[in-house]
């Protein structure tokens, strides 16, 4: 009698099954639909394919489109491999690398023996991909040794393949997987039972793009196909409609068409700010500074260059040193021979961050345990050596300044403070008519610190959030394991726009590290020297990339308190332009930011010139509301403009024009 082992499903029943068996058996023999409905498994809580035969004993649950995150990455990384076979059959001599799935697709990277490919092959290249699908190959694991796959490789004429086999560990199980009997690719898996359980009407290639290879720019550059990729059509399309969506809201484009600001070469990714962004950056600002000031905060402002040795200090030169901008603490050579620096040159470094700063400031004087918590607040400037490519928008940029705070206290005002700052938050982000998720950032494999340490600091913040009231599922809240700093763990808080994205701004850490490693500390009520904890927060993150979120969330119809130009007085005739300038000064004095359009120009062609350029309200004057004292209101997005009288329509804008925390 051969041997059975016992499979234990998710409803707790047990089924026993001969050696040599798979899920799939396991499938068929609970029914068809499951059979059919199926496309991978867990063993023992590790995804695998279903043809993949059990080695024992094992707990089972299958994966079926129901489980949409598991099935998402199943089909997008099938439709990378797809789109890799599809590639070849077309261009032979193409050699290929890596193709992963992404947050909403896949794409691949290629080397073409010809030319690089462009956005014109794209149609051709889904019209394989289909008919790839349409032919249901099956999809087939198997195991080789290393010197099997630099073989295989070598013989293909797939040079970087080869490079990245011969790295492979030779002691371990390398893998790959057939389409058919035809086309393979080594790969961890796993992937689905054959091509045609992917849905040939739920993807779509987007773009075509230079990648280097292995991210080296001095490596190759090869071409980077983009996908993306979902379980059905429906999906697909939904996807695609907020993708249109996001192009209508891009805040690049908007910050363009609103003179807001501008990015150019000169400055990789620094921010050229023009007079009506600096006008939302500044009521930005002075919220968030009544805010502080409210909250017992006092505002500092720290050096942008700091010593290399404050930084290996801190840690962050060993762990963090590819970010920065380093400075060399001498003067240049200005010689046409010779280096631009000395090998004898110290070094200093544009802050990344601020907390070390902020630490040194902690340490002036003799601080008691009566003076915590002190709360320090700086709209710090600060520079990071993003990767050109990675830069984008006011997104991902180079300089920033952000809205930082560090809380120095003791162990048993933390959970405490955390709640107020989580209280703080709150209130802000409603201000702003956001909705959020709150997440629990645990520790990471590389880190600082013992377990004992960061067991406590993860139940601070947890029981922070459980008295904050925000621990709910109304808030989203989640655990995510790995995802803390190097030095503390972490609260985000990820705010949902009005298309339903996801924006991960505002943070609170709770470190215990970086006070040990810079010598901070306070006398306690024994009279002995101890360790403050500190507390890293900040709710906007930056302002560069919060204005982002705010002009892609209202579309660049930003609430009134925060439009650069919240009026504009607009005549229709020649006659009302001195009536216009009684009105724009009435509008001034009483705080509303406004202009004039005196223009000769039809009133029509007005109105949608300051509709695109999204100013909140357009006060139309002609001769009869010059002789009665009135004005027309056109708000922007209303369908009907109303007619009333001056000072009525000033206090209505005075009104309209106020900051939420004012009102």
């Amino acid at each position: 009698m051969s041997e059975m082992f016992k499979i234990s499903l998710p409803d707790g029943s047990v089924r026993d099954m001969p050696a040599g068996s798979t899920p799939a058996d396991v499938a068929a023999a609970i029914g068809p639909g499951l059979a059919k409905a199926a496309l991978a498994a867990r063993v023992d809580g590790e995804l695998v394919d279903l043809s993949r035969p059990f080695t024992g004993d094992a707990q089972l649950a299958l994966v079926t489109g129901r489980d949409e995150a598991e099935a998402l990455e199943l089909a997008r990384h099938d439709f990378a491999h797809v789109l890799a076979e599809a590639v070849q059959q077309l261009f032979p001599g193409t050699q290929i690398t890596f193709g992963p799935s992404t947050d909403d697709g896949f794409y691949y990277d290629f080397a073409p023996a010809e030319r690089p490919f462009t956005e014109e092959d794209l149609p051709a290249i889904e019209e394989a991909m289909r008919a790839i699908i349409k032919a249901d190959k099956p999809l087939r694991r198997e195991v080789w040794s290393r010197e099997q796959l630099i073989s295989r490789w070598k013989q293909q004429g797939e040079t970087f393949k080869a490079e990245w086999a011969a790295e492979l560990p030779g002691n371990e199980d390398l893998t790959v997987y057939w389409s058919g009997d035809d086309w393979l690719d080594m790969c961890r898996g796993p992937h689905l039972p054959s091509t045609g359980k992917l849905d040939p009407a739920a993807f779509k290639l987007t773009r075509v793009s230079g990648a280097y290879w292995r991210g080296d720019q001095n490596n190759a550059m090869l071409s980077r196909i983009y996908g993306t990729g979902w379980l059905n059509k429906k999906q697909l399309n939904e996807h695609l409609t907020r993708l249109e969506e996001a192009a209508k809201r891009d805040h690049r484009k908007l910050g363009g068409e609103m003179d807001l600001f501008h990015l150019q070469h000169e400055a990789h990714g620094s921010v050229f700010w023009h007079p009506k962004g600096y006008l939302i950056w500044r009521e930005l600002e002075a919220y968030m500074r009544r805010a502080i000031d409210a909250a017992g905060y006092r505002e500092v402002k720290t050096p942008q260059v700091m010593d290399a040795r404050q930084w290996e200090q801190s840690g962050h030169w060993g762990k963090y040193r590819e970010n920065m901008f380093v400075i060399p603490d001498e003067v240049p050579n200005v010689e046409d021979e010779g280096p631009l620096v000395s090998d004898d040159a110290q070094w200093m470094a544009l802050k990344p961050m601020n907390c070390p700063a902020h630490v040194l400031i902690f340490r002036q004087g003799i601080k008691s345990y009566r003076d915590l918590p002190l709360r320090i607040y700086e709209n710090g400037c600060c520079h990071r050596n993003e990767p050109h490519g990675a830069l984008h928008g006011l997104m991902r940029v180079r300089q920033f300044t952000q809205d930082d705070a560090h809380i120095f206290c003791r162990e048993d005002q933390i959970v405490a403070e955390v709640q107020a700052f989580c209280e703080l938050a709150d209130r802000i982000y409603k201000d702003f008519g956001f909705t959020y998720s709150i997440k629990l950032a645990l520790r990471p494999e590389k880190r600082f610190g013992s377990d004992a340490m960061w067991d406590q600091a993860e139940a601070e913040l947890r029981d922070a959030v459980i008295r904050a009231g925000l621990a709910t599922e109304a808030y989203g809240w989640e655990e995510l394991p790995g995802e803390g700093a190097f030095y503390a763990p972490k609260l985000e808080w990820h705010l949902t726009d009005a298309i339903g994205r996801t924006w991960q701004v505002g943070t609170i850490q709770s470190d215990r590290v970086l006070p040990e490693r810079l010598d901070a500390s306070y006398i306690g009520e024994d009279g002995e020297k101890h360790r403050p904890v500190m507390l890293h927060r900040a709710i906007f993150g930056s302002y560069e990339r919060f204005i982002g979120i705010l002009i892609e969330h209202f579309a660049g119809k930003l609430p009134v308190w925060l439009a650069p130009v919240q009026a504009v007085v607009a005549t229709i005739v020649s006659d009302a332009d001195g009536y216009a300038a009684e009105v724009l000064a009435k509008l001034k004095a009483a705080g509303v930011r406004a202009e004039t359009d005196l223009r000769n120009e039809k009133i029509n062609y007005k109105v949608r010139e300051h509709s695109l350029k999204k100013v909140p309200h357009l006060l139309v004057v002609g001769k009869r509301e010059a002789e009665e004292g009135t004005v027309a209101v056109r708000t922007l997005g209303a369908e009907h403009q109303k007619v009333m009288p001056l000072d009525e329509a000033v206090a209505m804008l005075k009104a309209a024009a106020m900051a939420p925390d004012l009102v």
